[in-house]
C-alpha cells in the first residue's frame, strides 16, 4: 500500500459506496416514516 494513487482511489469507492448505502437507507426511512403518517405511499 505504498502507492499513493492507489489509497485515493481505494479512498474514493469507499465514500462513493458508502455514500450510495447511505442514500438508499435514508430513502427508505423517509418512506417508512411518511406511510406511517400518511397511510399511504410517498409521492413519486
Amino acid at each position: 500500500m505504498d502507492n499513493e494513487l492507489t489509497k485515493r482511489l481505494m479512498w474514493s469507492g469507499l465514500l462513493a459506496a458508502l455514500g450510495a448505502l447511505a442514500s438508499v437507507a435514508t430513502t427508505r426511512l423517509a418512506a417508512t416514516i411518511w406511510r406511517r403518517a400518511f397511510d399511504e405511499d410517498p409521492p413519486e
